[in-house]
């Protein structure tokens, strides 16, 4: 019979143990999510003369590299990588960047060692850029646009934080198929909802519907789901998109004049018309943009307002009767951006109603 030594036993299970303890912790590792931060310029790239200057300062100096380096808990939930897609103020952004950046998100949500991606953006265009994204590209993955109010020198800096929460965001499995995000001021927003309703301070950006969530010490707070069409829902695509059309904006307001409709009108496919209250439209500008829709320019009623509502159809105006097409809920701005995606696709304005019911 055989005597089993205790020490022995003992000895050689807690060694099996320690091993598998090991093999453990490096799937673990192996397992975090791997995030790439595009990096294209702004205030969260910014940098002041001095630490007191939070709204003085030069925007889109520090790159991409700098930022992942100021920022060493980013190890901790994701393994991140960067790259420098642009170095600007998102004041200079155009169609052109867009596609730029578009079709890049795009390449990079196909790669297999691709979990999420990061956008740093400035902030006065950054819920265009979001937007259009949340509209064009098709994956499940998450996508996170991030931003800052003041720059990293300011000693009331909130990019740092901002980043950290977006890189949490796009590591999260929570956050797939929930369209473009916005991470900004511990909150979750929607890219199709969110807007810059503040400058200065951090409390920037708002839906007129609510955030999706918070983020807190890097986990996510869920609490709603977009349900407009985005994303691998959405019928456009970045692939196969090459330029987008031309639309302009033209602004209501009190005592104004047809000069911005009928010099916008000689080389656009679509004006939007910013109007006031439930975009309402001047009685003298009625027979201009009449006058427009009738060479062929679409005419689309948003409403310069903030803070909710949408554009009723047939109230103000009788849309259809002019063959008219309003927002629905989005501004201005973002009018522009579906009216520039969707003219890629249609020119027929039942359609285009159709397309901003939908998205």
């Amino acid at each position: 019979m055989q005597v089993r030594n205790p020490k022995g036993w003992f000895a050689s299970r807690l060694l099996v143990l320690i091993a598998a303890l090991a093999l453990s912790s490096s799937a673990f590792a192996d397992a975090k999510s791997k995030v790439v931060i595009l990096a294209t310029g702004g205030t969260i790239a910014g940098a002041g003369a001095t630490a007191a200057n939070s709204a003085t300062y030069q925007a889109a100096k520090v790159p991409v590299d700098k930022l992942i380096a100021g920022v060493p808990e980013l190890a901790a939930v994701a393994d991140v990588r960067g790259e420098q897609v642009f170095q600007i103020a998102s004041e200079s952004f155009t169609n052109a960047e867009l596609m730029t950046l578009g079709k890049r998100v795009s390449a990079l949500a196909k790669q297999d060692d691709v979990d999420g991606i990061v956008i740093t953006h400035g902030t006065d265009t950054l819920e265009e850029t979001a937007f259009f994204l949340n509209l064009v590209v098709h994956t499940n993955k998450p996508i996170v646009v991030v931003g800052a109010m003041r720059p990293g020198t300011a000693l009331s800096a909130d990019g740092m934080l901002n980043l950290y929460d977006a890189v949490a965001v796009a590591a999260a499995k929570e956050s797939q198929g929930k369209g473009v995000l916005v991470t900004m001021n511990d909150e979750i927003q929607s890219g199709r909802d969110v807007t810059k309703a503040i400058n200065i301070r951090t409390e920037a950006f708002k839906s007129p519907w609510g955030a999706l969530g918070m983020v807190v010490e890097g986990k996510s707070y869920w609490f709603r789901a977009p349900v407009k069409r985005h994303t691998t829902n959405s019928e456009f695509d970045i692939d196969k998109i090459e330029k987008l059309a031309p639309v302009e904006i033209a602004y209501g307001y009190g005592n104004m004049s047809d000069m911005a409709y009928r010099a916008f009108g000689k080389d656009v496919k679509a004006i939007i018309h910013a109007g006031t209250g439930n975009g309402s439209v001047a009685k003298h500008i009625v027979p201009v943009l009449q006058e427009l829709r009738g060479k062929g320019v679409q005419v689309i009623r948003s409403a310069r307002v903030t803070g909710g509502g949408f554009v009723l159809r047939n109230a103000e105006q009788p849309d259809d009767k002019y063959d008219w097409v309003v927002s629905h809920d989005l501004n201005p701005q973002k009018a522009r951006i579906l009216a520039a995606v969707a003219l890629t696709r249609t020119q027929d304005s039942k359609e285009l109603q159709r397309i901003f019911w939908e998205y």
